[in-house]
């Protein structure tokens, strides 16, 4: 049984790659981190069909070499997102990735869900903002010492308001209005985030395991979306990719500042 396991990962990791790329988007790293593996064949929506090689083990196996190429046309898209100043909603509410989600949202000065996903979040995307707005303001108010002249009591209260705020809308304080993408970590999972997006007209890039329907996506990337290791591989090629492609901030702006502060130096000597 072992030696068949190995013959396996060597037939997945000895693949030819047939498109170049400027990702580094490597099939062995992919077979490491374990991307492969779906879920049991009894389970698999016959959408996701095409984008496997067979099964092991009652195990569907997906494509690695489709996985690359459907990668690589949704980092293409990101790069090209991120260029033109476009902003992404990361989403992944499962308890083993959400602190990766944050941390790669923050990262990328992004937002991102990594709790339950509240409904309306781009249906009624107006009283959404009207609330992380009062987030916003509730947490500067803590901040300049405006709770002071509250009793204990209240301000306990008030804690407690803020921190039930901050579990539902922290990750959205940077959405000043609805995102050019979402990627979606579990389509099953975060179905809504996907049936909203879609109805909204928003991009949807999202790893695609073999329980899931692609179609459902703008860029499916067929991949194990319960292996950490799967979907922080996934995660962290789109980070680069992002981290990479944001416009550069204008230099001249604050070295005209610099030159007009310079400037203005000498002539005060003078007089």
């Amino acid at each position: 049984m072992e030696e068949e396991k190995k013959k396996e990962e060597k037939s997945l990791k000895s693949t030819p790659s047939k498109k170049k790329d400027d990702f580094s988007v490597d099939i062995n790293d992919m077979a490491d981190a374990g991307l492969y593996f779906g879920h049991r064949v009894s389970m698999i929506n016959p959408k996701m069909k095409p984008y496997t090689q067979g099964c092991r083990n009652n195990v569907n196996i997906i494509d690695l070499e489709i996985t690359r190429e459907k990668l690589i046309e949704a980092l293409d898209f990101v790069k090209k997102t991120i260029s033109e100043n476009g902003m992404i909603l990361f989403v992944g509410t499962k308890i083993q990735i959400k602190g990766m989600v944050q941390d790669i949202a923050e990262e990328c000065d992004f937002p991102y869900i990594n709790h339950r996903w509240l409904g309306g979040i781009f249906t009624n995307f107006e009283i959404i903002k009207k609330r992380v707005d009062y987030l916003k303001n509730f947490e500067k108010e803590k901040e300049d010492g405006g709770w002071e002249k509250y009793v204990k009591k209240e301000r306990i209260k008030m804690q407690k308001n803020l921190d039930n705020l901050k579990f539902k809308f922290d990750g959205l304080k940077k959405m000043e209005r609805l995102p050019d993408a979402v990627f979606v970590c579990d389509m099953n999972k975060d179905e809504i985030t996907v049936k909203e997006a879609r109805e909204k007209g928003i991009k949807v890039i999202a790893i695609c395991d073999t329980n899931t329907n692609p179609t459902l996506a703008n860029y499916p990337i067929p991949a194990n979306d319960d292996a950490v290791s799967s979907v922080e591989y996934i995660l962290d090629k789109i980070k680069k990719v992002i981290i990479k492609s944001k416009p550069k901030a204008e230099k001249t702006k604050p070295e005209s500042e610099s030159e007009s502060e310079s400037g203005l130096k000498p002539k005060l000597k003078e007089e």
